[in-house]
């Protein structure tokens, strides 16, 4: 077996114990992790770079369009408050009550010995309804009957176009006046009627709804 004399030994376990020394083992370790928070800081610095530099890209493109977005904005808003006012106006005109078909059903329902002498209307608050006075002066043998018969077919008459009609007496007086109707003397009277109805069409139900009256000729 051969024998080897290692007359180094000294030098070596020397070396290694200075390879060993836990302070240079520590300085390694700082320097290596200062090495890696460099290398993590300026790939942090670079995508800060990025986001600015795309950033300012974005904000050069919205400086162009900005005008063009506002101006859109605005008119938007100008369309919105036009369509909002087209819509009250639309209402207001699906919702109003024309009085041409109402005084023509008025005028169908009165006969030569009967007349009117004054009509007021108005439209109740919010559209709830109509209300008319009447006010005229009826000729016959019996004048009360006469101004009857004005109501009953006022009533007939409206309640084939509006809903919920009623058509009163608020006065009814003889009076003391003869008239002379086709050559004949007649008694008067004079009334005042008070109609209310909704302007709505009247429900339509399965029976038939009456056939208006005939317009009368002055009673003789």
């Amino acid at each position: 077996m051969a024998l080897h004399l290692n007359l180094l030994h000294e030098e070596i376990l020397e070396h290694r114990q200075r390879q060993r020394d836990p302070l240079k083992i520590g300085i390694m370790v700082l320097v290596s992790f200062g090495v890696l928070m460099f290398l993590y800081y300026m790939w942090n610095a670079y995508r800060t770079l990025e986001i600015k530099g795309r950033l300012s890209v974005v904000e050069r493109d919205w400086a162009k369009v900005e005008p063009t977005v506002t101006a859109a904005q605005k008119r938007s808003t100008e369309l919105s408050n036009i369509i909002k006012t087209t819509r009250v106006l639309d209402e207001y005109v699906d919702n109003r009550f024309f009085w041409g078909p109402f005084l023509q059903k008025v005028a169908l329902c009165i006969a030569p010995n009967t007349q009117l002498t004054s009509i007021d209307g108005s439209v109740l608050e919010d559209n709830k309804g109509i209300a008319v006075s009447i006010e005229g002066v009826a000729a016959g043998r019996e004048p009360r009957a006469a101004a009857e018969d004005l109501r009953q077919m006022l009533t007939e008459q409206l309640a084939q176009s509006y809903g919920d009609v009623k058509v009163e007496f608020k006065a009814l007086e003889d009076l003391d006046t003869i008239v002379n109707v086709s050559g004949t003397n007649l008694a008067m009277a004079r009334y005042t009627l008070t109609v209310g109805f909704n302007p709505s069409p009247a429900a339509k139900t399965a029976a038939a709804s009456p056939s208006p009256r005939p317009t009368r000729g002055p009673k003789q």
